[in-house]
């Protein structure tokens, strides 16, 4: 095994960690300002808001999974 390979895993992993959390946290924002029966104005601008961390999580995600794996897999498939 690579010697650098367990840091790029552990990197991948945070990633992943990263996306669910948030998600999580989308979901508990979603919920906190559905509340019944009161709609507040700002509720749209927090859900939205959260949904828009978890894109930019997902897309921060995707750019870590290519650089990481991108290259070994590009040798892998030209080579």
């Amino acid at each position: 095994m690579a010697p650098h390979l367990p840091h790029r895993m552990a990197i991948i992993a945070f990633t992943i960690a990263l996306v669910l959390i948030l998600e999580g946290l989308n979901t508990a924002v979603e919920a906190a300002v559905d509340l019944p029966p009161n709609f507040h104005p700002l509720a749209k601008a927090a859900k939205d808001l959260a949904a828009a961390m978890v894109l930019i999580a997902s897309l921060a995600s995707l750019a870590v999974g290519l650089l990481i794996l991108g290259p070994p897999l590009w040798n892998k498939i030209f080579h």
